[in-house]
């Protein structure tokens, strides 16, 4: 059974092959999401990378937007976490390139498939380092305009943004520990004693590098709260998916070789509020 399913593949998949795949599983056209995809996961695709966020775009086409997580490079949001001895933070406060949103490349850590989004003809971006998100389609604009300097995934981000126009989140292969969205609840939701980081990002300002301050909730591997588990943002994916599955809210299935769900925006952010509430009030967490 397994060697006929097998062959049943074809040697590589293409763009449309793709777009009906992501149809199947809940895009539709008018449709705003938000992706994070393994190359890798989808497998050998006729054309490269570049078809996988054209056959999403496709998907959603017409009347619709692909946002994605583009962020910054090591060494651009480093300064004042604590990262470096002094001595490497004198370092990079001399050299360190100022941040440019427009041409800097993605967080080598999200995947290769946000640089190629990022970098392709028409994508738009917002002018924050750490937030920064990468769109294109009908809503780029509006999406990525005005994000907040400071809470930059909290009130008026493009996170709050995909919620309020009823979008969904594609995890294309994606681990399920990568759900940026998810920040949005940390800074929403009505949690005690949520760590906040302050750091630095070199910015042009009159054509003069300068080292603009920040602020977020911590959005690293400590997390935002000391009562989170490791990989609590995957216990809240896999515990919404588990409750949800084959709802309005929450379909799976394979795109190419990926197995992958579309999720709502809204719904699962609400749902991460109460677990992030409750986890915060010393409830273990849903497994």
């Amino acid at each position: 059974m397994t060697d006929r399913i097998a062959a049943a593949r074809p040697f590589r998949y293409d763009r449309s092959r793709l777009r009906d795949d992501l149809r199947r599983i809940g895009l539709t056209p008018g449709a705003i999401v938000m992706v994070h995809a393994s190359v890798r996961a989808v497998g050998p695709v006729h054309g490269g990378p570049d078809e996988i966020h054209l056959a999403i775009e496709a998907a959603v086409a017409p009347g619709g937007t692909v946002a994605m997580v583009a962020a910054c490079q090591e060494g651009v949001d480093d300064i004042g976490r604590g990262l470096y001895s002094p001595e490497q933070e004198a370092e990079v406060r001399q050299y360190q390139p100022a941040f440019d949103p427009a041409t800097a490349r993605a967080d080598r850590s999200i995947g290769a498939l946000a640089e190629c989004f990022r970098s392709y003809p028409g994508t738009m971006h917002s002018d924050h380092a750490t937030g920064r998100i990468v769109a294109r389609g009908a809503r780029a604009k509006w999406l990525t305009a005005d994000q907040p300097w400071d809470f930059f995934f909290g009130q008026g981000s493009p996170l709050e943004k995909l919620c309020e126009a009823g979008g969904s989140v594609l995890l294309l292969g994606a681990d399920h520990d990568t759900v940026t969205l998810l920040h949005y609840a940390e800074h929403t939701a009505e949690i005690p004693d949520r760590r906040v980081v302050r750091f630095e990002v070199p910015m042009l300002r009159h054509g003069v590098r300068v080292w603009r301050p920040c602020r977020e909730f911590d959005t690293g591997d400590r997390g935002a709260h000391a009562a989170w588990p490791a990989r609590f943002f995957a216990t809240i994916v896999d515990d919404f998916i588990a409750r949800h599955e084959g709802s309005a809210w929450c379909a799976r299935g394979r795109v190419g070789d990926a197995e992958s769900v579309v999720l709502d925006a809204a719904k699962l952010v609400d749902h991460a509020r109460a677990m992030m509430v409750k986890c915060a009030n010393g409830a273990a967490p849903a497994v």
